[in-house]
């Protein structure tokens, strides 16, 4: 909690840091790709993925590349998969909550969901975060009819170049503490899954921006999503058959 006192004391260098880091960031473009479609054989399986630049695959030139990409080829190998990517670059929860409930109603099987950076950097307070993750879990659960809810967890910022210290060291104690009540909020949820984000902290494979994943870092989360629910899709697989 030592960076929480450290945060007040070194407020005024923290802003400076925080502005300096955000105009002089490169930006990336979205990875070009469909966002929707359909690959693979075998039973049906209805897949989304929902939440921020991440979701999206920026730090990718492709959709192939991306998270999409990566759990679409291991899926397709076992399923015919009805795939949708609904997320959009710096969107905090609150606005993917806003959006989604604008949606309409449809039934997916597996929802894969990614936020919570741009709400740390946005300043946004962990106990309001939390709920607004509840409510939009709770969203997925009835307006989706989702049987798994696939969360990832919060990256280790405090490994992310783009940002200098002390700054990138507040954030990560910050994304730590996120992480944490996040884990908890999804252990309490019998139809969510956790995935760790505990990649390794190797600026090589990061984007040039460094602040977004590379091709390397997506591939390591897609294959980590797909072990995280491949019972759930085995029973899925075989409750179609029944």
């Amino acid at each position: 909690m030592i960076d929480l006192a450290a945060r007040i004391v070194l407020f005024p260098v923290l802003v400076f840091q925080a502005v300096k880091a955000r105009r002089s960031a490169l930006r990336l473009n979205d990875p070009v790709g469909r966002r929707n479609g359909t690959s693979g054989h075998g039973p049906d399986l209805r897949l989304l993925i929902i939440g921020d630049s991440s979701a999206v695959g920026v730090g990718t030139s492709h959709q192939e590349e991306a998270l999409l990409g990566h759990m679409r080829k291991r899926l397709s190998q076992t399923n015919t998969v009805h795939w949708t990517v609904d997320a959009k670059t710096g969107a905090k929860t609150a606005d993917t909550l806003a959006r989604l409930k604008d949606s309409p109603p449809q039934k997916y099987d597996v929802v894969s969901v990614s936020l919570g950076v741009n709400d740390i950097t946005g300043l946004v307070p962990r106990a309001v975060w939390l709920r607004r993750f509840a409510s939009l879990l709770d969203l997925i659960e009835h307006k989706y009819q989702a049987d798994v809810i696939c969360v990832s967890g919060i990256p280790p910022m405090q490994y992310f170049p783009l940002f200098p210290q002390p700054l990138r060291w507040v954030l990560g104690a910050q994304a730590a503490r996120f992480d944490r009540a996040l884990h908890r909020l999804v252990a309490d949820r019998s139809g969510c899954r956790f995935v760790e984000m505990d990649f390794q902290p190797d600026i090589s494979k990061m984007s040039p921006d460094g602040f977004h994943p590379g091709p390397k870092i997506y591939a390591e989360w897609g294959s980590k999503v797909y072990r995280t629910i491949r019972r759930d899709v085995r029973r899925l697989r075989s409750l179609s058959h029944m």
